[in-house]
């Protein structure tokens, strides 16, 4: 089993059934990421080049033709970054960043051989979030995206021009000792190993026959 299938303990997550504060027992001191503001976009680019490098294998043979084009990973990388603070709006800003997002193309070469190739695509921000005041321990920007290219068509070689959906959240964190309450720590049940079963009427049969007449 695991916390989610057939565990009764009550030190596993999952829903609260009844009093919330039964069971709290301690305040505990737990490093995390502290998340003070975060908001998401979602936006198509349209007419994208996007260039390819480390192809795999190597040298493919031109023309490509595209097959498909994903992020690879769901962390962005955040540069060119400027905030503003606001006068009216105390503890807000204006943030401007390029948030550029890491993917791979997959495509068939002139002899028909897959073969994918690293790209990546970058947008800019303009954007209002809250930011915290300065402190000892700084904050720090992280963008989570996500993205998928749409009918690449060749724009020159190693390249191709498409339509992109992309998802950005942008989150303001900084890395914290937080006080939270606490039930303790997690009831860990044992694994429930996945088996088809296909010997289980077999295996339930009696080991003699039965020998009454």
């Amino acid at each position: 089993m695991s916390f989610f299938t057939n565990n009764k303990s009550d030190r596993s997550p999952g829903a609260i059934n009844g009093n919330p504060l039964n069971g709290l027992c301690e305040k505990v001191c737990v490093q995390v990421k502290k998340v003070f503001d975060a908001c998401i976009r979602q936006t198509q680019e349209e007419n994208v080049t996007i260039v390819l490098k480390n192809f795999v294998p190597e040298k493919p043979a031109q023309p490509l033709t595209f097959i498909s084009c994903r992020s690879t990973s769901p962390k962005g990388i955040v540069s060119n970054l400027i905030i503003d603070r606001l006068e009216e709006k105390p503890r807000q800003a204006r943030v401007r960043c390029t948030v550029t997002l890491p993917m791979e193309c997959i495509f068939v070469d002139a002899n028909g051989v897959e073969g994918k190739a690293a790209t990546s695509v970058s947008i800019n921000e303009d954007i209002i979030l809250f930011v915290p005041e300065p402190s000892i321990i700084p904050y720090q920007f992280e963008a989570v995206v996500s993205a998928v290219a749409l009918d690449g068509v060749p724009a020159g070689a190693d390249a191709f021009r498409c339509n992109v959906c992309i998802t950005v959240i942008l989150k303001v964190i900084i890395e914290t000792e937080l006080l939270i309450p606490s039930y303790g720590y997690c009831h860990i049940p044992p694994c429930q190993e996945f088996t088809q079963e296909v010997c289980s009427g077999f295996f339930e049969l009696p080991l003699y026959p039965d020998s009454e007449v």
